[in-house]
């Protein structure tokens, strides 16, 4: 990490990944978020299985760290796994994941986070809910859009699940046998079939730094 402060900048921290590009956090709005009275902010990860949503938002999460922004990672399998492992893919079952998901992340913002909840997520009026409980909270909520056509997250499909749903095996599955609908204005766009991980975490992180900075 190299420090470089100028007479009258604002003091800032860059953070260089192992292929050379750097992330700036502003060590103002770490130092702001490290006092429990300031609020965090919510990024909401919404994607296919298999766009890039949990790798994208573990880079991420380790280059804010690195420049002192404290961070949370809420995984949707994590979740599914735990706090909502009683829950189905019904649409009422999605929507109560997505609910519990927003509580948890408000909770962690709440507190001084940046909290990057990396889910499905598919209807949009659950992620507008998102949006507004934050807003009614004043915590920063950005909405960003894991992209990567259906086609290519198939062809991934690290869990085999795409070939579960193809077989039938699996129902409700999004993209496949339940709807996906697209962000229809969100604050970042990532296209995963044309830019590596780190290009995406890096576009990322200037994201939350506008946040944490006021903009």
């Amino acid at each position: 990490m190299n420090f470089e402060l100028h007479e009258g900048a604002t003091p800032m921290a860059e953070v260089r990944s192992p292929r050379g590009d750097a992330t700036v956090i502003s060590i103002d709005a770490a130092a702001r978020l490290r006092e429990t009275r300031d609020r965090g902010a919510v990024i909401w990860l919404t994607g296919l299985s298999g766009a890039g949503k949990s790798s994208i938002a573990t880079a991420a999460a380790a280059r804010l760290r690195a420049g002192g922004v404290p961070v949370t990672i809420l995984d949707g399998d994590v979740l599914r796994a735990g706090a909502c492992r009683d829950l189905g893919f019904s649409t009422a079952d999605r929507r109560e994941n997505s609910r519990r998901a927003m509580e948890a992340a408000l909770a962690g913002a709440l507190a001084g986070n940046v909290v990057i909840a990396a889910l499905i997520a598919p209807f949009r009026r659950d992620r507008a809910i998102v949006r507004k409980r934050c807003q009614a909270a004043e915590v920063s909520f950005a909405e960003v859009f894991v992209n990567a056509p259906l086609a290519a997250c198939e062809r991934r499909d690290p869990k085999q699940l795409y070939r579960r749903a193809r077989a039938g095996e699996i129902s409700a599955f999004t993209g496949i046998s339940s709807p996906y609908e697209t962000p229809l204005a969100p604050e970042l766009e990532l296209l995963t079939t044309q830019e590596l991980v780190a290009d995406s975490a890096a576009k990322l992180c200037a994201l939350v730094r506008r946040l944490l900075d006021g903009g």
